[in-house]
């Protein structure tokens, strides 16, 4: 969903080799430098689920980037939905859901 200031906010459902790998800690890594807000955490299903928000193209090179993800990382699929905005400041990890 994209704003009339432009951002955009995406909900993203990562797959594969991500838990153990230290893939929410390169995650707030990642976005906290691209300025991104959201948070990211880890489900109960072996997946890992981020919510970014910020400038259109901000958000896409993030979205690239996870599908590399840390060294570790084995990524097999990086599903994106559309999220309501996200207003809180910074980028945080969630108590895995």
């Amino acid at each position: 969903m994209t704003d009339a200031a432009g951002d955009t906010t995406v909900t993203l459902r990562i797959r594969g080799r991500v838990q153990g790998v230290w893939f929410r800690a390169w995650t707030v890594e990642q976005a906290s430098q691209r300025q991104l807000r959201g948070w990211v955490r880890n489900r109960r299903d072996g997946s890992v689920e981020v919510l970014l928000r910020g400038p259109a193209a901000v958000v896409e090179d993030m979205i690239g980037a996870c599908w590399d993800g840390p060294p570790a990382a084995r990524v097999e699929a990086v599903d994106v939905s559309p999220a309501e905005s996200y207003e809180a400041a910074g980028f945080i990890t969630l108590a895995t859901e």
